[in-house]
C-alpha cells in the first residue's frame, strides 16, 4: 500500500500533538501518586464518559467484531452487546457506591469491605493477577491488532510495529499519569470516529460494492443482516444469544465489563469530582460504546465478505502476513486498503490512536495496581509520593514490555475474548452481591477465583486431550455454563460454611459506602443505634431497565435505518427517545 506525504504528514502530526499532551500534564501528574493515578479527583462527566469510550474504541475491537460478523453475521455481536446489562447496572447502583468509597484502586476496596489476612491476601495477589497477568493478555491482544493492521497498511514488520506504538505510549503514559491519558483519550477519540465513519462511507461506494444497497442484496452478505439469530436455529441462538443475554453478563468478569464495575471504569469513577459526574461518565460511556460505534465496524466487515469472501482471497492478496497471523479479524484491516490519500492518513491515525488510548489506560491502571495495592501495601509503606510515582512510571514501562512480547505468539483476538469469559466465568455476580449482602467474605472471592481459573484450565487445555465428557463443537457455549454453574456452587457453599467477616469491618463498611440495606438486615438488627440505609434499589434497577432499552433500541434503529426499514426505524427511535426522555427526568431524584 502507498502512503503519500499527505498521509505521513497526518500520522505524525498526530504522534506529536500526543507527546505533547503527555508532557504538559506531567507538570502536574509527577506531584503526587494521587494525582498520578487519579486526577486528584477532580474530573468532570465528559472527559471521563470520553476516556471510557476512547479506551474501549481498541484496534483489536473492530477486528473483533470483524471477526463474529464474517463466521456469525451480525447477530453475533450479542456475546458483547449483552455486557450492555451490567453497564446500566454499574451507571444506576454502582458508580455512586464506588465513588462514595474513596479508595485510590477498586483493589482497595477488599481492605474496607474484608478484614484480616485473607483480605490483604486477596488484594496483594490480584494486584499481580489482573494487574500484571491479565493486563498484559489484555494488551497483547491490541498488540497484535496493531501488528495486523500495520502490517498491511504499512507493511512494518511485527517487530517494528511494536516498537513504534509501545515507545510513543509509554512516553505519554508514564509522563502525564491518568490526567495525560484522559486529554490524549479526548483528543485520540474525535479521530477514531472521524476515521472508522469515514472509512465505512467511502468503502460502500467502492466500485466492487457501488453502493449501500448492492452490498445488503449481495448473496454473500444478505443472510448475515439479522439483528438477532434465527429462532429456529437452535445451534446458533443458544451460544449468540441465550447464554450472552440470560447468563454471561451477569455471570461471568471480562475486563471492562465488569459485573458492578471495577478495573479502568472503576478507576474513572473514583476520579470523578462527584457521585453524579461519576454517574454521567458511565452512562455516556455506555450510550456511546454500544449505540454509536459498532455500525462503521459491521458495515466495512459485510463489506469485506464480498472482496475477501475467504481467509485465503486475504493470503494472496497480502502474502508478507505470517500464516499464523491470518484470519477472518484481518479483513478489516485488508479493506482499509482501499482508501484514498487523506483518508488513509486519517484513518491510519485513527487506528493508531485506537492502540494507544487503549495501551495508556492499562498501563496507568496496571501500574495503579502495583503500586497502590502491592508496593505500597506489602513492600514499602511509607514510600514517598515521588518515589511512588517513580515505581509507576517503572511498572509502565515493564508492563508494556510484557505485553509486546506476548503479542508476538498470539494469533486470534476472539481466541483471546473466549478464553478471557472461561477464566471469569461464576465470579460476576459475587461482584454484584457483594455490595448488598453481608454475608460474602473474602475466602468467597479467593474461591470463586481459585475455581474458575482450574475449571477454565481444564476446559482450554485438558478437556480435549482426555476426552471425558466431550462436548462437540457446535455445543461449546457449555464450557462456559459448566464454569459458571461449578464457580457458582463452590463460592456459595465456601461463604455459607466460612465464618462471616468481623462486625465492626462490615459496619465500618457499610457506614462508609451506604448502599441499600436490604441485604444487611442481619447484620443491623443486632445494631439498632445503627441507622439502616433504605436507598434507592427499586429505583436504580427499574432505570437499569429503561437504559438498556434505550440503548439497544438506539442500536437496532440505526441498523433498521441502515437497511432502509423505515417503520422498524421509526419504532426503535421512538423507543429510544422515550427511555432518555425517563431517564432525564428522573436524573434529579436519584441519590
Amino acid at each position: 500500500m502507498n502512503i503519500s506525504g499527505l498521509d505521513w504528514a497526518i500520522i505524525i502530526g498526530f504522534f506529536v500533538i500526543s507527546m505533547l499532551i503527555g508532557v504538559i500534564a506531567s507538570k502536574t501528574a509527577g506531584k503526587s501518586a494521587k494525582e498520578f493515578f487519579l486526577s486528584g479527583r477532580n474530573m468532570p462527566w465528559w472527559l471521563l464518559g470520553v476516556s471510557m469510550v476512547a479506551t474501549t474504541f481498541s484496534a483489536d475491537t473492530p477486528n473483533l467484531v470483524t471477526d463474529i460478523v464474517r463466521k456469525d453475521g451480525v447477530s453475533g455481536n450479542w456475546v458483547w452487546w449483552a455486557f450492555l446489562l451490567t453497564g446500566m447496572l454499574t451507571v444506576f447502583v454502582y458508580a455512586k457506591l464506588w465513588r462514595r468509597s474513596e479508595v485510590t484502586t477498586d483493589l482497595e476496596f477488599y481492605e474496607i469491605r474484608y478484614g484480616g489476612k485473607s483480605a490483604a491476601f486477596l488484594r496483594a495477589f490480584r494486584a499481580i493477577y489482573l494487574g500484571v497477568f491479565f493486563n498484559v493478555v489484555i494488551m497483547a491482544t491490541v498488540l497484535l491488532a496493531a501488528i495486523k493492521i500495520f502490517g498491511i497498511m504499512l507493511g512494518l514488520s511485527p517487530l517494528s510495529t511494536l516498537l513504534l506504538v509501545s515507545v510513543v505510549t509509554v512516553i505519554y503514559s508514564s509522563l502525564g499519569g491518568l490526567k495525560g491519558v484522559l486529554l490524549t483519550d479526548f483528543f485520540q477519540f474525535f479521530i477514531a470516529i472521524v476515521g472508522s465513519f469515514g472509512a465505512a462511507y467511502y468503502i460502500v461506494g467502492l466500485p466492487e460494492i457501488g453502493s449501500l444497497n448492492n452490498l445488503l442484496t449481495h448473496p454473500n452478505v444478505s443472510d448475515k443482516l439479522n439483528l438477532i439469530p434465527d429462532f429456529d436455529d437452535w445451534n446458533l441462538l443458544i451460544p449468540l444469544f441465550i447464554m450472552p443475554i440470560a447468563i454471561q453478563w451477569w455471570a461471568t468478569w471480562y475486563p471492562g465489563a465488569e459485573p458492578g464495575g471495577g478495573g479502568y471504569i472503576a478507576q474513572r469513577m473514583l476520579s470523578a469530582k462527584d457521585e453524579k459526574n461519576a454517574i454521567g461518565a458511565t452512562l455516556f460511556f455506555n450510550v456511546a460504546h454500544y449505540a454509536l460505534r459498532p455500525w462503521p465496524w459491521i458495515i466495512i466487515a459485510l463489506s469485506s465478505l464480498i472482496i475477501f469472501p475467504q481467509v485465503s482471497d486475504m493470503q494472496a492478496a497480502f502474502p508478507q502476513i505470517p500464516v499464523d497471523k491470518l484470519g477472518n479479524d484481518l479483513a478489516y484491516s485488508a479493506m482499509l486498503t482501499y482508501l484514498p490519500t487523506g483518508l488513509t492518513g486519517i484513518v491510519l491515525a485513527s487506528l493508531i490512536a485506537a492502540v494507544m488510548s487503549t495501551l495508556s489506560t492499562h498501563l496507568n491502571w496496571g501500574s495503579s495496581y502495583v503500586v497502590n495495592d502491592f508496593y505500597m501495601r506489602f513492600v514499602n509503606k511509607k514510600a514517598s509520593d515521588k518515589n511512588q510515582v517513580l515505581v509507576g512510571r517503572l511498572s509502565t514501562v515493564g508492563l508494556m514490555i510484557l505485553a509486546a512480547i506476548l503479542a508476538l505468539y498470539l494469533s486470534n483476538a476472539l481466541e483471546a475474548f473466549n478464553i478471557l469469559l472461561q477464566i471469569g466465568a461464576g465470579t460476576g455476580l459475587i461482584f454484584i452481591l457483594r455490595w448488598f449482602w453481608w454475608r460474602i467474605n473474602a475466602y468467597t472471592e479467593i474461591s470463586a477465583m481459585v475455581i474458575s481459573f482450574i475449571v477454565a484450565v481444564y476446559f482450554e487445555s485438558i478437556h480435549n486431550k482426555l476426552g471425558f465428557l466431550p462436548i462437540p463443537p457446535e455445543m461449546s457455549y457449555l464450557k462456559l455454563l459448566l464454569g459458571v454453574s461449578i464457580t457458582t456452587i463452590t463460592w456459595i457453599l465456601v461463604t455459607l460454611f466460612t465464618k462471616p467477616e468481623d462486625d465492626k469491618v462490615l459496619l465500618a463498611f457499610y457506614q462508609k459506602v451506604r448502599p441499600a440495606s436490604w441485604g444487611w438486615k442481619s447484620l443491623l438488627d443486632r445494631y439498632p443505634e445503627q441507622k439502616a440505609e433504605q436507598g434507592q434499589l427499586p429505583m436504580e434497577i427499574g432505570l437499569m431497565l429503561v437504559g438498556s432499552i434505550m440503548v439497544y433500541a438506539a442500536l437496532f434503529a440505526t441498523g433498521f435505518w441502515i437497511y432502509g426499514n423505515v417503520l422498524g426505524g421509526s419504532i426503535a427511535t421512538i423507543i429510544a427517545i422515550a427511555g432518555a426522555v425517563l431517564i432525564f427526568k428522573s436524573w434529579n431524584k436519584m441519590r
